[in-house]
């Protein structure tokens, strides 16, 4: 079946003057929607009806990162609190199904699971590893090689190297995977 390549482009919002910005090997669901002052970096893939709104702060994901169906990533511009917070999503980060990833910080290698939620000021370290259906709340910090659960979200232990390779495989395979879903809509 051909495809209209077209109706396949993902849709980029500009607001009050500023693009998003995506990296030309990265892959955005046609369904996604990406606002404002986004940042999008090398091999990223954001899938179906994901929104990543940076109308009052920026947001910026590094490479070859992984952003699940459905998530919606935002910030905090200070307007209503004192608090003025971006979003930064480093590099080989995985961000499962239905999170909200709210003006924070996952450092390289985080990874969240699938319908967690990730508040104003909080951090997320290298390798660090918050359970599904948790919540991290505003300003606290995951360590290192940390797996945290519940709601609110607290330590359960350190991960050996061994079980943090599992979560390690996930970026890699997206990427992946984007590729497939890139070829097959045509784009």
């Amino acid at each position: 079946m051909d495809h209209d390549a077209t109706a396949v482009l993902p849709p980029l919002y500009p607001f009050e003057g500023k693009v998003p910005v995506v990296h030309a090997s990265a892959w955005v669901a046609p369904t996604a929607a990406i606002i404002g002052d986004v940042e999008i970096g090398e091999g990223v893939n954001v899938w179906y009806h994901c929104v990543l709104r940076g109308d009052t702060n920026i947001i910026r994901i590094g490479a070859r990162s992984n952003i699940q169906d459905g998530t919606i990533v935002h910030v905090n511009s200070g307007r209503a609190t004192s608090d003025n917070f971006a979003t930064i999503i480093g590099a080989d980060v995985t961000v499962g199904h239905a999170a909200i990833i709210h003006a924070c910080q996952l450092e390289d290698r985080a990874f969240v699971g699938m319908g967690a939620t990730v508040l104003d000021g909080a951090v997320i370290e290298e390798g660090g590893v918050l359970a599904a259906g948790s919540v991290l709340p505003p300003g606290k910090r995951i360590g290192r090689l940390e797996l945290w659960m519940g709601n609110p979200a607290k330590l359960v232990r350190v991960l050996t190297p061994e079980q943090r390779a599992g979560f390690d495989r996930t970026a890699p395979h997206y990427v992946e995977l984007a590729g497939r879903h890139r070829a097959s809509l045509g784009r």
